[in-house]
């Protein structure tokens, strides 16, 4: 665990996504959750060393499964956008019967059983302030990387998570992506408001400005060669072809390859086809 500002901390040691903790007058605010109950119940742990209040509260930045297995495990109330509900409610309850081979780390562990998926008890649609603090953390709905997407900001500290927004270095997930919002939430961190901000993505820790534009390009990039596709007949190699071309840009393929070209064809099935029919 990492303090990044005074009373704010990020942990990227878990298996899954990064995660955050604020520590408030009044309580404190968990970001995200590790996959394992036994890390959740570490994470809860240390995170209770830096806390005199009782009062927890959990937040969830979109619905992917790499950060919303174990929200369960962390033990309060959870927060989040209001489309995680619904997205909750209906998923089954065996992890076999989930997603597979989607390039999610989460199908890569083992010691997954049955799940009980927590839904949110507090919801928002566009934001919602939490007043634990003089300056009230803000939560804000940013649509675009997954569904329910948000953000954190706290104020008081110059930090915004900002969850799969941004991701350095790997493929970003584009099975239930929007891309033309999620180019448009990723622009509002160009703006004055956020220059001088820490970024913490939720899945590689402290990112710069210029990965955020270079997370514009990319989706970019993507959205014009998936709108070329949309043009003719898409042959079944076509999606292979553009992955392993977008796979160029990044180091370590692994599981990474898998996760793009499944993001690919969901996207375009979703998109293309099935909006056109």
């Amino acid at each position: 665990m990492q303090e990044i500002a005074e009373n704010v901390y990020y942990e990227i040691n878990y298996p899954g996504v990064v995660l955050g903790a604020v520590n408030t007058t009044k309580g404190l605010l968990m970001i995200d959750s590790p996959i394992y109950g036994d890390d959740a119940r570490s994470w809860r742990s240390a995170l209770m060393n830096y806390s005199s209040t009782g009062n927890r509260l959990l937040i969830s930045l979109d619905a992917h499964h790499d950060r919303s297995l174990g929200l369960r495990n962390l033990e309060c109330r959870l927060v989040g956008h209001e489309d995680l509900s619904n997205v909750y409610r209906s998923r089954p309850v065996s992890i076999k019967a989930q997603v597979q081979d989607a390039g999610a780390e989460w199908e890569t562990y083992g010691g997954l059983g049955s799940i009980r998926w927590l839904v949110p008890e507090i919801t928002f649609s566009e934001q919602m302030f939490l007043h634990w603090s003089e300056n009230p953390i803000s939560f804000e709905y940013r649509p675009g990387p997954a569904v329910g997407a948000s953000w954190v900001v706290i104020p008081d500290s110059g930090v915004v998570f900002v969850g799969d927004a941004v991701i350095s270095e790997q493929p970003p997930f584009l099975a239930e992506a929007n891309i033309p919002e999620w180019i448009n939430s990723l622009k509002i961190l160009l703006s004055p408001k956020y220059q001088n901000k820490i970024l913490v993505s939720g899945r590689s820790g402290i990112v710069t400005l210029r990965e955020v534009q270079d997370q514009i390009k990319l989706l970019e990039k993507i959205d014009n060669q998936l709108r070329k596709l949309s043009r003719r007949q898409l042959r079944p190699t076509d999606i292979s072809d553009l992955a392993e071309k977008l796979m160029q840009n990044f180091k370590d393929r692994g599981m990474y390859v898998d996760r793009l070209k499944h993001g690919l064809q969901q996207y375009y099935q979703r998109v293309y086809l099935e909006s056109a029919s």
